[in-house]
C-alpha cells in the first residue's frame, strides 16, 4: 500500500499525488521491459522534468520548484517505489546541478540552470576514478590552464548517465595540492575529446547507464569553472551530503515496493488452510520488513529537516544512507524469501529489487565510509 505521509503543505500533498499519477500511468507499465532490455529511459526524464519534478529543491527563479528537501526526497521515494533506476537518476541529476546552484555566478546560473532544472538538459556527476573511489582526493584527472581555457585529461569511472547526459559536473586536479588542488567544472557533452566507454554490465539498475568517461585533451572555457580554483573538493563533499539523502530515499522507496509485493503475495498464497501471512513465522518476517521501511523513512526525513533549517546534517545524512540502504538489502532479500521459489524467478519483480538494493550500500560512499564519517563526527 502507498506510504502514509504527513506533508508540510497542500502544495506538497499535491506534488505527491502528481508523482503517484505519473508513476502509475507512465513508469510502472514499462519498467520491467526497459530494465530487461537494458535501455536508458531518456524520455522518462524529460517527462519528469516537464512535470517540474527534477528541479524541486532549487529556486523558483531559475525554474526549480522551491521545495524543502523534506518534500523533494519523498517525491524521489515515490519514483523509486516503481523504478529504482529512475529514482537514482533523479537524485544524480539534482546532485549534478548542486555545484552550479550553490557556487555558480549569477551569470552562470541564468545561462544554464533553467534548462537543467527543467529537464531539457540531463546531468551527470564525475568524481570517482578507477583508483580513487572512497578517496576522491587521490584523483589524477587534470585540468591545465591555457589562456581562456582549461585542457582536461584523464578518466572518470562509474558515471551515472555516462554517454547519455547533456552535461557533466567534473572534478579535476588544477594543482598538486592533495585537497586544495581540485576544481569543479561544467562540461557539455558536445565537448571535443569527451567520450564514453561502453556501459558497465551491472547486476542491477540495468536501466541506468553507468560508464567511464574519457577526457582526451578536452578544452573547457574558464567561465565553465564553478567556484574558485581549488574549491572543487569542498563543492563535491558538500553535495555528497545531499546526495546521500537522495539515495536513502531511493532505497526506502525500493524497500517499500518489495514489502508491498511480499504482503500482497502472502495474503493470496495459502498453506495448511490459511493465507501464509496468518502463519506467525512469516507474519513476523513481514512485520520486521515494515518496521525497517518505516524507520528508514523517519531517519532520512529527520536529516532532511535539519538541512531545511540550515543546520549541519553531515552525520545524520550518513546515518540515513547507512540505515536505509542496509534495511533495503534486508527487506528485499526477505521479500524473495516470502515468495519462495517464485521470488527467485523473473516472473516477479522482487528478485530485481534485491539486485538493485545491493549497489545502494556501495555508491554515494560505501556504508563502511558512512560508518567512518559517523564515528569521526562522534569523536569531535
Amino acid at each position: 500500500m502507498p506510504a502514509e505521509r504527513v506533508m508540510p503543505s497542500d502544495e506538497a500533498t499535491d506534488l505527491i499525488e502528481l508523482t503517484r499519477d505519473i508513476v502509475r500511468k507512465e513508469l510502472s507499465p514499462v519498467v520491467a521491459s526497459t530494465e530487461r532490455a537494458e535501455e536508458f529511459p531518456r524520455e522518462i526524464f524529460r517527462l519528469l522534468g516537464r512535470a517540474g519534478l527534477l528541479g524541486l529543491p532549487y529556486p523558483e527563479e531559475f525554474g526549480g520548484g522551491g521545495q524543502p528537501y523534506e518534500v523533494y526526497l519523498q517525491v524521489v521515494e515515490e519514483i523509486a517505489y516503481a523504478w529504482a533506476s529512475v529514482g537514482v537518476g533523479t537524485s544524480v541529476h539534482a546532485l549534478s546541478c548542486f555545484g552550479l546552484a550553490t557556487f555558480g555566478t549569477p551569470e552562470q546560473q541564468q545561462t544554464w540552470l533553467p534548462d537543467m532544472l527543467g529537464g531539457e538538459l540531463l546531468g551527470a556527476y564525475c568524481l570517482s576514478e578507477a583508483h580513487a573511489g572512497s578517496d576522491p582526493a587521490a584523483m589524477r584527472t587534470k585540468a591545465v590552464r591555457e589562456g581562456d581555457d582549461y585542457v582536461m585529461t584523464g578518466a572518470k569511472a562509474w558515471t551515472t548517465h555516462g554517454g547519455h547526459a547533456d552535461f557533466y559536473k567534473v572534478m579535476a586536479r588544477t594543482s598538486d595540492d592533495r585537497s586544495r588542488g581540485i576544481s569543479c567544472f561544467l562540461v557539455p557533452a558536445s565537448a571535443a575529446g569527451l567520450t564514453a566507454d561502453p556501459p558497465e554490465g551491472k547486476m542491477g539498475l540495468t536501466g541506468s547507464a553507468t560508464a567511464t568517461m574519457q577526457f582526451d585533451h578536452v578544452r573547457v572555457p574558464a567561465d565553465h569553472r564553478l567556484g574558485d580554483e581549488g574549491q572543487g573538493l569542498q563543492i563535491a563533499l558538500a553535495g555528497l551530503d545531499s546526495g546521500r539523502l537522495g539515495i536513502a530515499a531511493v532505497a526506502t522507496g525500493l524497500a517499500q515496493g518489495a514489502l508491498d509485493h511480499a504482503v500482497a503475495y502472502a495474503k493470496e498464497r495459502e498453506t495448511f488452510g490459511k493465507a501464509i501471512i496468518d502463519h506467525q513465522g512469516l507474519g513476523f518476517v513481514l512485520a520486521d520488513m515494515s518496521a525497517a521501511v518505516e524507520s528508514a523513512r523517519a531517519t532520512y526525513l529527520a536529516a532532511a529537516r535539519l538541512k531545511d533549517l540550515g543546520r549541519p546534517f553531515t552525520r545524520q545524512a550518513s546515518i540515513a544512507k547507512l540505515i536505509a540502504t542496509d534495511n533495503a538489502m534486508k527487506v528485499t532479500t526477505d521479500a524473495v524469501q516470502v515468495l519462495g521459489g517464485y521470488g527467485y524467478t523473473r516472473d516477479f519483480p522482487v528478485e530485481r529489487y534485491m539486485r538493485e538494493a545491493k549497489v545502494m550500500q556501495i555508491f554515494e560512499g560505501t556504508n563502511q565510509i558512512q560508518r567512518l564519517v559517523i564515528s569521526r563526527s562522534l569523536a569531535r
